[in-house]
């Protein structure tokens, strides 16, 4: 049975050696050159949102400067810049992920709009007794847009488990795919646990009984290559904020017929062919999904992240974060009374853990104290705090610019605040 690893592998998303100058990209990143509470600033934090370069912030900065117009609808120079630097990043986007058509990137404002988009007009074709199937490991923002979507439409949510580990239990998951599933929606890497899920086998198991499959990707487009014409899947979410961008902007990948089909989201200017008092015509993909006035700056910025991320080197990204988590996990099973919480075989980036009498926002506010910043809570994902026994957990999250002498930072930062509590 093929595994999340086995997947990445075959598309080429491992590389054996890092391959970064991670002292070189930290330079990039002003905001990592301060201290807090009188010590060096480690920011490990990430999967709640990553650390902009200058390169990101001089390209806002510069749209404001010197493009600011809106877009689409203008015929002056400014406008026609500014709609050809926001039609640039579509095409970066694209490339990013590699789908078939531009016309099949809509920017939204993260993931949570985008799944949220995709249950309230996809989600018009529900009817009472119709299913939704999502995972235990899911971000609350791919469970309530669907709890919304049955309450207004009479569908059910059925519910995938996972093992003690923090993996999907894939026959289980087999089983619940029924003659009433319309939809799976599932998280391509868990931000709470870090598990990376075998995407492609599982839209394999749901295609195979004609169910159309959304990926959320937020936490897996920044950390490895995602190609969703590989995946097949049919819908894919991420967060340009994540991914060494602005907040305030996002994609949602959808196969062009499934968009094509689908009704618009919102109504306003842009998404619009022709307006009259008696009958409105859309306009086509991707604008139909797109209305009013877009964070501009914010789209032009994600297209200057994906440029910096794409020079890294997303492979070499992945093998750096892979030999910190490694190293990391190490690191962790040396401290008593410290149990991870997440341990599947296929990891990225995250490692969640808690503290034997030490609550996780006692434990965060001492490690802060120490200079690193942690994220300490159910982090928007409580039913699997609720399937550990636990009301929070503590978060290390990686990205390219955190290195082992940070790691290290970290579980002293640890130990300090055992020795407080105990």
């Amino acid at each position: 049975m093929n595994t999340a690893a086995d997947e990445r592998s075959a598309l080429g998303r491992v590389v054996p050696a890092a391959g970064l100058d991670v002292m070189r990209l930290r330079q990039d990143f002003p905001i990592l050159r301060q201290t807090v509470n009188g010590k060096p600033l480690v920011y490990l934090d990430n999967a709640a949102t990553s650390q902009k370069p200058q390169s990101v912030i001089d390209c806002e900065a510069h749209y404001y400067a010197a493009l600011n117009a809106n877009i689409h609808r203008g015929v002056h120079t400014l406008s026609q810049r500014a709609t050809d630097a926001y039609e640039a990043a579509r095409d970066a986007v694209q490339g990013l992920i590699n789908a078939a058509r531009r016309e099949e990137i809509v920017f939204v404002r993260g993931t949570t709009e985008a799944i949220n988009l995709v249950a309230a007009s996809y989600g018009q074709r529900l009817r009472p007794g119709d299913e939704i199937l999502v995972t235990a490991m899911e971000h609350h923002s791919n469970i309530v847009p669907w709890q919304l979507a049955c309450e207004r439409t009479g569908a059910s949510l059925r519910v995938a488990p996972i093992n003690d580990a923090g993996e999907l239990l894939l026959e289980e998951f087999e089983r619940l795919l029924g003659p009433r599933t319309r939809l799976v929606a599932l998280t391509h890497l868990s931000n709470a646990l870090g598990t990376v899920n075998p995407v492609r086998q599982l839209v394999e198991l749901a295609h195979a009984r004609g169910i159309p499959v959304l990926v959320d990707g937020a936490q897996a487009v920044p950390h490895f290559q995602v190609d969703v014409q590989a995946l097949d899947c049919d819908f894919y979410a991420f967060s340009g904020h994540k991914l060494y961008g602005p907040t305030g902007v996002g994609v949602l990948y959808g196969k062009a017929a499934l968009l094509d089909a689908m009704p618009p989201y919102q109504g306003g200017g842009d998404m619009i062919r022709e307006v009259t008092f008696r009958k409105t015509t859309y306009n086509a993909l991707p604008f139909k999904f797109e209305a009013g006035t877009p964070n501009i700056a914010g789209v032009i910025g994600l297209g200057a992240a994906i440029g910096y991320v794409s020079a890294a080197g997303l492979a070499a990204i992945a093998a750096h974060e892979h030999a910190l988590l490694a190293y990391a996990t190490r690191q962790a099973a040396q401290i008593a009374g410290l149990r991870i919480i997440g341990t599947a075989a296929d990891k990225a980036s995250i490692l969640s853990f808690v503290l034997d009498g030490v609550h996780p926002h006692d434990a965060g506010t001492i490690l802060d104290l120490e200079g690193v910043a942690v994220r300490a809570g159910h982090h928007c994902a409580m039913p699997v705090m609720a399937r550990f026994g636990v009301p929070a957990t503590l978060r290390a999250s990686f990205a390219l610019y955190n290195t082992r002498e940070e790691v290290d930072a970290l579980f002293g930062a640890v130990r300090k605040a055992q020795e407080v509590f105990a």
